[in-house]
């Protein structure tokens, strides 16, 4: 018989869902995104090209780190499974999702709300933090997605 020794496991190594869009810092997860230099204009996800603002002949985006907090703009209850590269729950279960408005940024950004905290228990106005979750694992890897949780950790 061949026992195997802990060493001999392979590790498990996080890895962010999406590569670049977040920073994989627990302490304090940060989205990484673009600032237009000429006229200020903040995208997310982070790209390349010209700026989107259509006042403004700018060719080039500036990659920056956006705010870690805001309030929420807007929410509601996901139903549908998420489409790829997120991996839906077997058995599905639905969750909630909130448009967050950046407190430095004015912007909003849409985002998952961790397991556990349904639509019922946000409201427009409320705070929020960004944080790192586990969105599904496979044999070799925790796949990591950023969530939008109440600030606090208050419900």
């Amino acid at each position: 018989m061949t026992t195997l020794s802990r060493s001999s496991v392979p590790a498990i190594t996080r890895k962010p869902i999406v590569e670049g869009w977040f920073t994989m810092d627990e302490a304090a997860p940060s989205l990484i995104g673009c600032k237009c230099p000429s006229c200020g204009t903040f995208v997310f996800p982070p790209r390349s090209g010209d700026c989107p603002s259509p006042w403004c002949e700018s060719e080039t985006l500036e990659q920056t780190l956006l705010s870690r907090t805001g309030r929420i703009w807007s929410y509601t209850e996901n139903c549908y499974a998420p489409p790829l590269p997120y991996v839906a729950a077997e058995p599905y279960e639905p969750y909630a999702l909130a448009a967050v408005q950046l407190e430095a940024e004015g912007m909003i950004v849409l985002g998952k709300v961790p397991s556990g905290i349904l639509a019922s228990d946000l409201h427009v106005g409320m705070e929020m933090q960004l944080e790192l979750d586990i969105s599904h694992r496979d044999d070799e890897h925790e796949y990591i997605v950023y969530v939008w949780a109440p600030a606090g950790g208050a419900k």
